[in-house]
């Protein structure tokens, strides 16, 4: 039976200078789901992400010890091309920057630098991108303005389909819809319940009704520790840890 887990961590530790960010995490990423990896602020959500496509490595005091294979590649192989390994996951971050150049170019940037330069191949695919992000009908007749004009809903939409345009397997999404007013954050959770038939979306929230409304699979961290996984049913529903209970009825955020 094929493997439905895109991604394996085994026994990551992560540690800035002196401080331990990531303890002992052990976990699974199920492929064509929405994982959302939830917790109040300061519990390692964004860090644990950052290390699926090893931007931590920005960081020269950064230390890890552990396994992640993606694919069944170990991404901290020696020998692993690390952009190729980024190449495999679009990012959104929390506020949107679109490059300083028109929306056309924004969505073909990763077509240019790898050598697709043809119009006749970019056109089609600009269409396709901005379709996928909800966002062509808006933009159509305006694709060589400056992308600084759009909103900030649609500036975020922009950059999810800059992302896509690399054809990733999977979007990393970190706190996607923190700048955005609630009909912009509506239009981000609706794409990305539509591109899981196609994409893996591993998305960081602090909010709790955002993953009720999207998670197929929920990954609960505090302290920088998982206290608690599984189907978002298993998690919202019968909570195992009592720390759990606590966060989901409120009690701290």
């Amino acid at each position: 039976m094929e493997n439905q887990n895109i991604i394996n961590i085994e026994n990551l530790n992560l540690s800035i200078g002196k401080q331990h960010i990531l303890k002992n995490i052990n976990t699974s990423i199920p492929k064509n789901k929405i994982t959302v990896i939830l917790g109040p602020s300061g519990c390692g959500k964004t860090t644990l992400l950052k290390s699926l496509n090893r931007l931590t490595d920005l960081n020269p005091d950064v230390k890890i010890t552990g396994k992640i294979t993606i694919d069944d590649i170990n991404i901290f192989n020696t020998n692993i091309d690390v952009t190729e390994i980024r190449r495999k996951m679009g990012l959104l971050a929390q506020r949107p920057y679109p490059l300083p150049t028109s929306i056309f170019n924004n969505v073909t940037f990763g077509l240019r630098i790898s050598g697709r330069t043809n119009k006749k191949f970019l056109l089609p695919r600009v269409e396709r991108y901005l379709k996928l992000a909800n966002l062509w009908e808006e933009v159509k007749d305006r694709l060589h303005e400056p992308a600084s004009r759009l909103s900030i809903g649609q500036q975020q939409r922009l950059c999810l389909a800059r992302g896509l345009a690399v054809d990733p397997e999977i979007i990393l999404a970190d706190e996607p819809t923190s700048a955005l007013d609630p009909i912009s954050s509506a239009a981000i959770e609706e794409r990305f319940i539509e591109l899981k038939e196609n994409y893996t979306v591993i998305m960081v929230t602090h909010i709790l009704r955002q993953a009720k409304r999207i998670a197929d699979n929920v990954i609960f961290m505090y302290l920088g520790e998982i206290i608690e996984q599984g189907t978002a049913e298993q998690v919202f529903e019968n909570p195992q840890q009592e720390i759990t209970k606590q966060y989901l009825r409120g009690s701290f955020y």
